[in-house]
Parts: C-alpha cells; sequence; structure tokens
C-alpha cells in the first residue's frame, strides 16, 4: 500500500484518479480549494487549502509517497489566476516534494503546449509554443519540471489529449446537453478533421504506471492519447446516434465562426476559449509510441467509445449537476453564451 497525494483531487481528473487508487488499495490525500463532495469523502484523507500556500502544501506532502499534480486554473479563469496558480502553484509543489525526499511527482500538462501545429502526428520533442496565458503557463511549468528533475526529483510529465469520462463536463456538456434536447451540433470546418481524444480511465493507466515502472524511465515526457480516432464528424456522430433523434454534425466555414468567436470573446460571450476554436477545425493528434514503448500504455478507449461513456454519465447525472449550476471547470457545464441562441436553428 502506497499514499499518493493528488493536487486538484476533488477536480474531474482528481476524483478518477482517487477512483483508481482506492481500487488498487492505496491510501489518497486530496488537496484541493473546492470541497471534496464525492461518497468516497469519508475514506480519503482531505485537505482543503491551495497549492499556491507553501505552508498547506508542505503539511499535505507529510507521509506521502507519490505526488500527482493535476491543480490548475483552466483557460477561463482570469489571468492572474492561471499565472499564480500554474507557475507559482507547481513550483510550491515541486519544492516541498524535493525538501519533503517524496519518490515521484507526476505533473500534468497539456497538448497546448504545442500551440497551433503545422505538421501531425506530434511527438515530445516538437518545440513548444504556449498560446494564451493557460498555453504559456503550461511551457513554463515544464521547465521548472525539467530543472528539478536536474535537483534530483522524479518528476514524469504528461501532455494529455483532451480526456473524457464520468464527471466531465466542461466544453463537451455543451455538446451533450444539445444532443439530449434533439438538436444536431455545429462543428467549426467540415468537420473532416482528425482529432484525438483520450478516455480518463486510460489516462489513470498511464499516471499509474508513471509511478510503478523503472524511475529513470518514468523521469521524462510523455504525450497520450487514443489509440483508435477517426474524424471529429464520424466520431462525434456517435453520441448523436446514440441520443436518437436522428441529427446529425454539421460543419460551418471556419473563417467567419473563427472570426465571431473572437468577437465574441472580447465580449465575454463566448462559450470556448480561443485555443479550443483556433484548433477545432485543424487535425489535432499527437503521437503516443513513446508513452507505448517505454510506460507499457495502451489504450483501452477509442474516441467513440470515451464519448458515448461520457454521454451516458452526463444523462444518469443529469439533475445533479443542473442543480449546480454552470462555472468555468471541467467538473460543471460551462455558460452556453451565444450558442444559446445559435442551438435554437439545429
Amino acid at each position: 500500500m502506497r499514499t499518493y497525494l493528488i493536487t486538484g483531487g476533488a477536480g474531474f481528473l482528481g476524483i478518477n484518479m482517487t477512483r483508481y487508487l482506492l481500487e488498487r488499495g492505496h491510501k489518497v490525500v486530496s488537496l484541493d480549494i473546492a470541497d471534496f463532495d464525492y461518497p468516497e469523502k469519508n475514506i480519503i484523507h482531505e485537505i482543503k487549502g491551495d497549492t499556491r500556500d507553501r505552508a498547506t502544501v508542505d503539511r499535505s506532502m507529510q507521509g506521502v509517497d507519490f505526488v500527482v499534480h493535476t491543480a490548475a486554473a483552466l483557460p477561463l479563469y482570469k489571468k492572474e489566476d492561471i499565472y499564480s496558480t500554474d507557475i507559482d502553484g507547481t513550483r510550491n509543489v515541486l519544492q516541498s516534494a524535493l525538501d519533503n525526499q517524496i519518490k515521484r511527482v507526476v505533473h500534468i500538462s497539456s497538448t497546448a503546449v504545442y500551440g497551433v501545429p503545422d505538421h501531425h502526428p506530434l511527438v515530445e520533442d516538437d518545440k513548444m509554443i504556449g498560446v494564451g496565458h493557460y498555453g504559456i503557463c503550461k511551457v513554463k511549468a515544464e521547465e521548472m519540471c525539467v530543472e528539478f528533475r536536474k535537483k534530483g526529483l522524479c518528476v514524469p510529465v504528461f501532455r494529455p489529449k483532451s480526456f473524457i469520462g464520468p464527471e466531465r463536463l466542461g466544453v463537451f456538456g455543451l455538446f451533450y446537453d444539445w444532443a439530449k434536447d434533439g438538436k444536431g451540433f455545429p462543428v467549426l470546418g467540415s468537420g473532416n478533421n482528425k482529432y484525438q481524444l483520450m478516455d480518463v480511465e486510460d489516462f489513470c493507466d498511464a499516471i499509474y504506471l508513471s509511478t510503478t515502472i523503472d524511475r529513470d524511465k518514468a523521469n521524462d515526457t510523455f504525450n497520450v492519447g487514443a489509440k483508435v480516432f477517426t474524424t471529429i464528424k464520424q466520431d462525434y456522430q456517435a453520441v448523436l446516434d446514440r441520443a436518437g433523434f436522428g441529427k446529425k454534425i454539421t460543419g460551418v466555414p471556419a473563417g467567419l465562426a473563427i472570426r465571431v468567436l473572437r468577437i465574441l470573446d472580447k465580449l465575454g460571450i463566448s462559450p470556448l476559449y480561443p485555443w479550443v476554436y483556433e484548433t477545432a477545425s485543424k487535425d489535432s493528434f499527437v503521437s503516443i509510441e513513446k508513452a507505448e514503448l517505454v510506460l507499457g500504455f495502451a489504450p483501452r478507449f477509442s474516441n467513440q467509445e470515451a464519448l458515448l461513456r461520457n454521454y451516458e454519465w452526463y444523462i444518469a447525472n443529469m439533475d445533479h449537476f443542473q442543480q449546480a449550476g454552470t462555472g468555468v471547470s471541467h467538473r460543471v457545464p460551462w455558460k452556453q453564451g451565444a450558442l444559446g441562441i445559435v442551438k435554437k436553428f439545429f
């Protein structure tokens, strides 16, 4: 039995990783500014606090073997919160782990570090170009991870494609809301671009593997995503087919839509953040060969299977999260914004 600290333990990845570890007989400590409001609350150790507070981070490290650092301010957060959480908070976690002789810190980065790519598949050695405050901070956080490796800390870094599954809402909640209401759904461009996703269960597998294999092998950076995926139009159509209203995924001219979304973004009523709408009409997939070869990563879910699993969870739990309202995290639906008007025409 080992003890894992999960920063951001009350979040979407946090709760899925918590359940994954508990099923395997491990102890879990959750550090989060949000309440851990899940049935597992009484079988984990909850510390409510902020990674930006070093004393709280130090306290959470006591008796811990491994850290899974998922805590981050997402793109829809305020600029100052993104910088302070994703950079200062990460520095606190890494330094505290080093000082407390933690075995490994698994850092959750993002494929946003690749910016808007000009080729595919993306590999770990490709240049990092952060887009927006979130992308920039993710690049800087990775640079810190490299610095702490040089100080002797083992820091596996993951760059996941968008991962979905139970408890995931966010931008996907917009799509599922339209599907269950019998609406079609617009996508930027033709929808014939390949856009890789990943099931959160597969991501938990990868994270766990990085804490169990040889230290020197784990102390590296890995892309992770689904092994099987097709196009946005094909993969997302599976959800509309499951909804059963005979609706279709419909492409809209990307250039015009992006210009409109940029304007809406400036007005504060865009339902999407820039990195999403700037890349949604383009191919977006990474090579997972390194994770397969080094970690033994073997994703089990295709894009379509992951989307359907997430949609079925959405339908089963709709009453619960609709009462919680909207927000900017992955655990609550995002505001429809201007899409609420467009929805009437689909």
